[in-house]
Formats: C-alpha cells, sequence, structure tokens
C-alpha cells in the first residue's frame, strides 16, 4: 500500500467514487482540483464539500483553458442536451471535450507527486459509459505514466516510479454507484452536470447528467442531488 497519494478531485460522481477508495485503504490523500475557466466551476464547491467531508487535504490550482477555447466547457459553445445513448458512444468526440485537460491535470499532479514523494495517482477515468474523450483511455493512462517516469528526477533520487490508478476504468455507471454505495460516499455532494442553472440545480440533460441517471437507474437507487424542474 502506497501511504501518500493524490486524487484528481473534480467533486464529480467517479472522482469521488475513487477518493472513497483510496479513503478505504487507509492512503494520506492529497485532493487536487481545477480550477480551469470551465462554466461549470460549482463543481469546485462540490469538491469542497467532499474533502471536507473525508478531512482530507486539498489543494485548487488555478489556471485559464478559455485562452485555449475549442469545448463548450471553456468556450461560447452550447453543451450539447438530451443526446441518446448511442450517440454518446459514437466514434466521435463530444464538443465538451476540453483539448488537453487530462494531460494537464496529470502534468500537474505529477509535479505535486514529486514535491510530496508520493509515486501514486489516482484519476477517475471510465472507457464504458463516458462520453468519447479520448484522454480516458487505458492506452492514454499507460502512455502518460511512461513519459512521467522519464520526465521525473526518480530515478536518480531512489523513488519508486510514478504509477496512475484508474479503479473505475472498465466499470458501468451503475457499477460505479453501487461501489460509492458500498463505500459510503456521499452522493448528495457531488456535481456532474456541465450546464447547471445559477441555483446550481443540474440541467439533467448534458452528456454527464444522462449518464449519472442512467447509473443510479442501473443500480436501483435515487439520485440525492437537484434537477431542474421540466
Amino acid at each position: 500500500m502506497e501511504k501518500k497519494v493524490i486524487v484528481l478531485a473534480s467533486g464529480g460522481l467517479d472522482s469521488t467514487t475513487v477518493l472513497g477508495i483510496a479513503h478505504q485503504n487507509g492512503e494520506e490523500i492529497l485532493a487536487l482540483s481545477f480550477d480551469y475557466g470551465q462554466r461549470h466551476r460549482i463543481e469546485l464547491e462540490s469538491a469542497k464539500k467532499i474533502t471536507q467531508f473525508y478531512r482530507i487535504s486539498h489543494k485548487i490550482i488555478r489556471l485559464d483553458l478559455r485562452q485555449i477555447g475549442g469545448s463548450a466547457l471553456t468556450d461560447e459553445i452550447d453543451v450539447p442536451k438530451d443526446r441518446n445513448l448511442n450517440e454518446m458512444s459514437s466514434a466521435s468526440v463530444p464538443i465538451t471535450y476540453v483539448p488537453g485537460r487530462n494531460t494537464i491535470f496529470l502534468s500537474y499532479a505529477m509535479a505535486v507527486a514529486e514535491t510530496i514523494l508520493s509515486s501514486v495517482i489516482y484519476i477517475g477515468a471510465n472507457v464504458l459509459d463516458y462520453s468519447g474523450y479520448p484522454d480516458c483511455r487505458p492506452e492514454y493512462l499507460k502512455a502518460f505514466e511512461d513519459m512521467a517516469n522519464l520526465a521525473m528526477a526518480t530515478r536518480e533520487k531512489n523513488r519508486p516510479q510514478l504509477e496512475i490508478r484508474a479503479p473505475l476504468l472498465y466499470l458501468t455507471k451503475g457499477e460505479i454507484v453501487r461501489k460509492g454505495r458500498e463505500l459510503n460516499i456521499p452522493f448528495q455532494l457531488t456535481h456532474s452536470c456541465y450546464d447547471p442553472n445559477p441555483d446550481g440545480e443540474s440541467c439533467g440533460r448534458c452528456d454527464s447528467c444522462l449518464l449519472r441517471k442512467k447509473g443510479f437507474s442501473e443500480a436501483g437507487l435515487q439520485d440525492p442531488i437537484l434537477y431542474v424542474k421540466e
């Protein structure tokens, strides 16, 4: 067991379940969140509440991916709504994909890992029920891990090599929700919506909301968060 680990914590369902896994393992967690100019910045409030719930260290790194744009999450582009599962699982990359996001986040996490002498980074990537993001694929995560171990000074300092852990990689959304229930994660504190209203209520219609609803339905559980009333 690795004592000190980093968990990429967005405040969402998947990353919170991963955080719960690390917590159950008894690991010393530093949760890392990013304020990157996302339109659903309310997720950071969820991340704060979740890390307070677990009483773990939390760092928010600020950067501005709006300067790059090209995504409905960081640019003046409409978030797709009411897509069916076939559309979401198609080969095309959706407009909610943020170019370079996971690479940027993992690079920051890699740097922090060197600083705090950690050799493990947890990420909530998933390849089954996800929206077609190329930087969630297992071959990408392995390639980043290999690159990181070439870039870091761990070998020269006789430190263990960096490991990227993605424990939800091959789980369906329903299985993730069931795992979260087993871990007693605070579902009510999580936020998944890409396009919440000003009060923080989830739209219920974006890809992320629809996948979340699918997961709770498959798990036979009631989703405790608030959705916009239609």
